[in-house]
């Protein structure tokens, strides 16, 4: 794959002008509010997972309209006083798994909380939690155009909402610090932590995403023919004269507009042959950051970005600001 977007030096200066309409604050500030009118009733049930250095919980809560969010909650066993705790999302198409794909955060210390998402888990791992309120099963992708007339039925309007009121099912426990909470997540984990850190700056301390999807969409849907940003062009294709109704849903959702109201200081990863999530839609949302940032860049990667490497990189990230072991 040889680089085919733009040079790193314009990288580091491309800035887009942001998309966000008037009122994408009070948007969310509205959805959030709805989410909280439902109780979160976050429960965490022991589970026995065959591990003996960790503990695991199996977690449910109520994320947007309600409707129950299933997780992972993996915590040291028998660690005491308040943990700093990562809250984790999931690529595109993937579920929580099983707990013991989750053991990296407990081993440095940490408590963790990985999310479910609504409707996936059927591509490449699996997962519980169904999609509205019929009870609709996960299902195999795509989900880049469910709803996508209307930014009140977009489908990234339930799932960012549940990444939010995930923090706030972290916060629940009285074993997690509140002063130290990080999200992060790879891909649409990546996008959905940048979203959960900006509407939960009051929460949130640490953003790590890693070649993060969802960002500008404008200039991604054009440039890669890679799935699933090309679920919207082909979306399009058939739908000829939705262009630019789509585009101002897809406004509220972008991560490009979410970045300047993150406060939380923020390790972002790209790769300059990433042609899933390419590195001008990364920087987009990286430059317009206004918190103290930090980016690495894998020149020779695709998709995978850093992978085990930038794993380290995060633990260290972590661990030089919480004292993690």
């Amino acid at each position: 794959m040889p680089f085919f977007d733009f040079p790193r030096e314009q990288l580091d200066s491309y800035r887009p002008a942001l998309t966000a309409p008037a009122d994408f604050d009070a948007f969310w500030a509205d959805t959030l509010a709805e989410a909280r009118q439902h109780p979160l009733d976050a429960g965490f049930v022991r589970v026995d997972a065959a591990l003996s250095r960790v503990e695991v919980y199996d977690v449910t809560f109520s994320g947007y309209g309600g409707q129950r969010i299933k997780g992972w909650y993996v915590r040291p066993a028998g660690a005491s006083g308040p943990l700093p705790c990562v809250v984790e999302y999931i690529g595109y198409g993937g579920g929580r798994g099983l707990p013991h794909n989750w053991l990296m955060w407990a081993s440095a210390g940490c408590a963790h909380l990985v999310m479910d998402t609504r409707g996936q888990g059927s591509a490449w791992s699996h997962g519980d939690t169904p999609d509205l309120p019929d009870g609709a099963n996960p299902f195999y992708p795509g989900f880049m155009t469910q709803g996508i007339l209307s930014r009140e039925t977009y489908y990234y309007r339930r799932t960012m909402t549940d990444a939010a009121r995930a923090v706030e099912a972290a916060l629940s426990r009285a074993d997690v610090d509140a002063s130290r909470i990080a999200v992060t997540g790879g891909s649409q984990g990546g996008g959905l932590a940048i979203a959960a850190a900006a509407l939960m700056t009051d929460q949130v301390q640490v953003c790590m995403p890693d070649v993060p999807f969802l960002c500008n969409f404008a200039r991604a849907v054009g440039l890669t023919d890679a799935m699933p940003y090309q679920e919207i062009a082909h979306y399009l294709k058939i739908h000829r004269i939705y262009d630019e109704r789509v585009f101002g849903t897809l406004a509220y959702f972008d991560g490009m507009n979410f970045a300047p109201r993150i406060t939380a200081e923020c390790l972002f990863s790209t790769a300059l042959m990433d042609t899933v999530c390419p590195p001008s839609t990364v920087f987009a949302a990286y430059n317009h950051v206004q918190a103290s940032k930090q980016i690495r860049v894998y020149p020779f990667n695709q998709h995978e970005g850093g992978a085990d490497l930038h794993a380290g990189e995060k633990l260290r990230f972590v661990r030089d600001r919480w004292g993690t072991a």
